[in-house]
């Protein structure tokens, strides 16, 4: 009887699939990090289009000096957010390279894998073609 199929790489695998996920959920964070930087440009937009809504038909002098300081934080906010945001495209990329490169690793096993499997069970066909042969044999050799 063929022994059962053992691959020999298994715990490689399963390591280059833990990896794999670390890299995922590395990815993950990246990718939420510039969804957060993101979300808070565009609360800044709003509260830009909000004061300038407010201020339509205002003629009031400070109001004017008001706005003018307050457009220049919200400029000087969405500046510092898009290097931030640069900065985390960059930590973004590496992760999904990170990644890649993870999912090479685990195909290529995989493939190795499928392919001992696949040999093993040729083998194992062969081998009980070769005892059903045999069985076969010592039978008609008792009848005769």
């Amino acid at each position: 009887m063929a022994k059962k199929f053992v691959f020999e790489l298994q715990k490689v695998l399963e390591y280059r699939n833990f990896e794999k996920e670390q890299a995922e959920g590395e990815l993950a964070k990246a990718l939420a990090v510039e969804t957060e930087i993101n979300e808070n440009l565009k609360q800044i937009a709003q509260n830009y289009a909000a004061v300038k809504a407010q201020m339509k038909g205002s003629l009031n002098v400070q109001d004017f000096m008001a706005q003018s300081q307050y457009n220049n934080l919200l400029e000087y906010q969405k500046e510092e957010l898009l290097k931030q945001l640069a900065q985390a495209k960059l930590v973004t990329e590496q992760k999904r390279e990170v990644l890649r490169e993870c999912m090479k690793k685990t195909t290529a096993l995989e493939k190795l894998r499928e392919k001992q499997l696949a040999e093993w069970k040729q083998a194992a066909d062969y081998e009980e073609a070769e005892l059903l042969d045999e069985v076969k044999n010592k039978i008609n050799f008792s009848q005769s």
